[in-house]
């Protein structure tokens, strides 16, 4: 038995893949889901008029949407590095974006103290990879019933991601999300290594590929992180290729002028050929 597979015996976890409900649309179902926004919240304008450009792509394409950005980007290279407005404004903010485009918001959240306000505006609350192993952190996530999307940490196998999902099983929530964002080989490099995309699925939750972080070099521009987009859509489409069921896209009007994660991000204008190329492939794979 390989260690996926006796993990999941180990664990009690199913074979079969759970669908996440969340609002009208199934996450792991036979559409794709897509998570994508800016990095960091900017300012209300930037966020509106990125959420609106992004509700209008997926509609056209058929594709489940979910907006993503953060109130705050704890883990920073520098001290003086832009983290965002704070989880006040932020979620005042998300909230404008949630009734304004009636869409569904996933962020992240960096403390237990965070779970319980962040979840009266998120519908997914979003684990941090550095946070992953952080035990009060995932309970705190899973008992105010949301969807907790857990991202796999660089520094662990899929196989490892296990005994995660047990704890926040173990507090009494099954809404659970995994995500790949590449595992750390060598300095200032990400590797992704697709084998991972079945190991979790033994799981039994759907996993969500982030296409934008896994081309991230972390610290390689010394006080900030690099990055290199060109290499996105190859691997949000592989992913679609090994059979993910979501994808998690960073996407900026202007990359290039973002405060954070710039390097890594799509342009909003060039996101639609990419999330259609992806949509083809999902459908492929499932036919």
């Amino acid at each position: 038995m390989n260690l996926a597979l006796e993990f999941s015996y180990c664990y009690n976890i199913p074979m079969d893949m759970k669908r996440i409900k969340l609002g009208n649309f199934e996450i792991g179902g036979d559409k794709l889901t897509i998570l994508a926004g800016p990095c960091a919240i900017e300012d209300q304008d930037m966020l509106n008029k990125t959420a609106e450009k992004l509700k209008e792509i997926t509609s056209k394409l058929d594709i489940n949407f979910v907006f993503k950005s953060s109130f705050d980007k704890a883990n920073r290279s520098s001290i003086t590095s832009f983290r965002g407005p704070g989880m006040e404004k932020g979620l005042e903010m998300l909230a404008n974006v949630k009734k304004e485009f009636d869409l569904p918001i996933v962020t992240d959240i960096h403390t237990p103290d965070q779970a319980e306000p962040v979840a009266k505006v998120a519908d997914i609350l979003q684990i941090p990879a550095f946070l992953c192993r952080q035990t009060d952190l995932l309970v705190a996530a899973a008992k105010t019933g949301k969807i907790v999307n857990i991202k796999k940490g660089q520094f662990l196998a899929p196989e490892q991601m296990g005994p995660l999902v047990k704890k926040v099983e173990d507090s009494g929530n099954r809404n659970i999300l995994l995500t790949d964002r590449g595992t750390s080989f060598g300095y200032n490099n990400l590797v992704v290594d697709f084998r991972g995309v079945p190991i979790m699925q033994t799981f039994g939750y759907p996993i969500v590929f982030d296409a934008t972080h896994s081309v991230q070099l972390p610290g390689a521009n010394g006080c900030s992180s690099g990055g290199d987009r060109r290499f996105v859509p190859y691997l949000a489409k592989a992913a679609m290729a090994v059979g993910a069921e979501v994808l998690f896209f960073e996407v900026h009007p202007d990359p290039d002028m973002a405060p954070c994660d710039g390097p890594n991000m799509l342009a909003l204008g060039e996101v639609e050929k990419v999330f259609k190329q992806c949509k083809n492939i999902f459908e492929l794979v499932r036919s």
